[in-house]
């Protein structure tokens, strides 16, 4: 707005990031000064249309509230490149790679893990955390446990790609991986890209 002072650097996140984006933000001692945070609920995971909307949406508040840069941290997510087209027209960057596992595993070792096991299924922290809300009542299989098969039939492994080390959170990515009758792997991959990217936008704040 006219006559106000610009501010610096605003990061537009899935909320499914927050509590990483956050610890990585304190460990770097970057301030809303520095870094301001905004989150999209993570439920939108199971609704991906909603995304480019609420990721145009919040650019326009942003601008609106003075902030010379703009980043988004959000993988396509299922947008089907939709959130892409938002991003040129509005000209933002976002971090590099499809979803979360890839920017926390980093591109090459993702893929490496794909090209091992094609029936690889994800665990971050964050879905480790509330594995029974967003897979096992989200997904139905609370109510129709015989939905798992149609589900996970063709899935070999669970992978935890696990961003901090904490053995009470590997036991709940393990108890996961035995509720759905699938081989359990860790991998700690710390924060990944993740880091990285914040450190650019922190740059540029």
């Amino acid at each position: 707005m006219a006559g106000e002072a610009k501010l610096g650097c605003l990061v537009i996140a899935c909320g499914a990031l927050a509590r990483e984006i956050l610890a990585v933000r304190a460990a770097n001692g970057w301030d809303d000064s520095r870094l301001a945070v905004t989150c999209l609920p993570a439920i939108w995971h199971n609704r991906p249309e909603k995304i480019p909307g609420g990721v145009r949406a919040k650019i326009r508040w942003g601008r609106n509230k003075g902030f010379e840069r703009i980043f988004v941290l959000y993988g396509d997510c299922g947008s089907g490149g939709l959130l892409d087209e938002v991003l040129e027209e509005e000209g933002v960057e976002r971090i590099d790679g499809p979803h979360c596992y890839d920017f926390y595993a980093g591109h090459d070792a993702f893929e490496k893990l794909m090209e091992e096991e094609l029936g690889s299924f994800f665990l971050t922290d964050y879905i480790a955390r509330h594995f029974e809300r967003l897979i096992w009542q989200g997904m139905g299989l609370d109510r129709h446990p015989e939905l798992r098969d149609a589900y996970f039939g063709h899935y070999r492994r669970v992978v935890f790609l696990a961003q901090i080390d904490d053995p009470a959170l590997t036991e709940k990515a393990k108890a996961a991986a035995e509720r759905l009758g699938l081989a359990f792997e860790r991998r700690l991959t710390g924060y990944g890209e993740l880091a990285t990217f914040m450190a650019k936008a922190a740059a540029n704040g």
